[in-house]
């Protein structure tokens, strides 16, 4: 059921999204030229040249970008609570985005582009890379995760990822100051069909991955002593998971900036209604989080009139609460989050 309604909200948020906006297109006009893209002929598709070219050059990149990256920040928390062991692990709340972030920044305010189109996707999954390594060793103590030595490590790395793009608007010139304030608020505005394949390439490979590792995920609950005696190579599996989550945050963030709480509110929301079976979990925050994303960028798209929001903002206006209510919900049970 919960497949069947994500995958529902999914196809009606691609359609809606695809359709509204300053110029609106209804919704058989746009399941026609999606139609009609795949080999299909139908009486549907438009034959109006502008609305083809609304719908390909600006609605749908847009659309699929922010698909993946809803499925990306989606996964890419539901791994990091896995490989942690803690509920509070997520891109946003534990620095590893405002690491991504500060990373692509650095290639922007310095002008590096010797990668050509890929120069500020690596700089983002390195930065993102460098920001969970820091996290992670800093977190684990005698063979377990701290949460609170988590979460205190994440707010360094925010405050310090915050201060470093700061700096760097500061060197910068004006367009460098605009791209990293587009950073700092995450924007799916602009998407193009190239930065969306390699979101798809890069992302798609690291979902795959994960889900390939779900098993061991779960074993990996029961404890490091167990898990080992059950043949996991625990801090292997750490490490490539490491590796996986820089690659799903790179890949997400590299293009649209910082987008908060998604890896956070999601793979709890499916938790609570599958349970903790890493590979249902894995699929189900992708197909969520895709869906949820695509739903908030239409909202930032037509909630005020002529003006794109942040879909940032957006974001962190539901997570902020989802993320207050799960602290006061988990604090009135016996033992808290231990």
């Amino acid at each position: 059921m919960l497949f069947t309604a994500s995958a529902a909200l999914l196809l009606a948020g691609i359609v809606l999204s695809a359709g509204l906006g300053q110029l609106v297109i209804g919704p058989a006009e746009v399941v026609g030229s999606l139609l009609r893209s795949v080999g299909i002929p139908n009486g549907w598709a438009p034959d109006d040249a502008l609305i083809e070219q609304t719908l390909w050059q600006i609605r749908l990149p847009r659309v699929v970008m922010s698909l993946l990256v809803g499925a990306l920040l989606a996964v890419a928390g539901a791994v990091m609570q896995a490989v942690f062991a803690n509920p509070l692990a997520e891109p946003g709340v534990v620095g590893v985005s405002s690491g991504a972030a500060l990373g692509a920044a650095a290639s922007i305010a310095f002008g590096l582009t010797f990668l050509g189109g890929w120069t500020t996707a690596v700089f983002a999954f390195a930065g993102g890379l460098v920001a969970t390594f820091v996290v992670y060793s800093t977190a684990r103590a005698q063979g377990r995760t701290e949460s609170v030595t988590l979460v205190l490590t994440g707010i360094a790395v925010n405050a310090f990822a915050g201060a470093g793009l700061a700096l760097l608007m500061t060197v910068g010139d004006s367009g460098s100051r605009e791209q990293i304030v587009f950073w700092q608020l995450g924007s799916m505005n602009g998407s193009r069909w190239g930065e969306v394949g390699v979101s798809a390439l890069v992302g798609g490979a690291a979902v795959i991955a994960a889900l390939l590792l779900a098993r061991q995920y779960d074993l990996l609950a029961l404890g490091d002593r167990t898990a080992a005696h059950l043949g996991v190579r625990v801090e292997r599996l750490r490490i490539l998971s490491i590796v996986l989550v820089a690659l799903l945050t790179g890949a997400a963030v590299a293009f649209v900036g910082i987008i908060s709480f998604v890896g956070l509110v999601v793979p709890h929301i499916v938790r609570m209604i599958l349970g903790p079976s890493n590979r249902l979990l894995i699929g189900a925050s992708a197909l969520l989080g895709a869906a949820l994303l695509v739903l908030a960028d239409l909202l930032a798209r037509t909630l005020v009139p002529a003006t794109d929001l942040p879909i940032g903002v957006l974001t962190s206006l539901v997570g902020g609460p989802f993320f207050y209510w799960l602290i006061r919900r988990n604090r009135r049970r016996a033992g808290g989050w231990a």
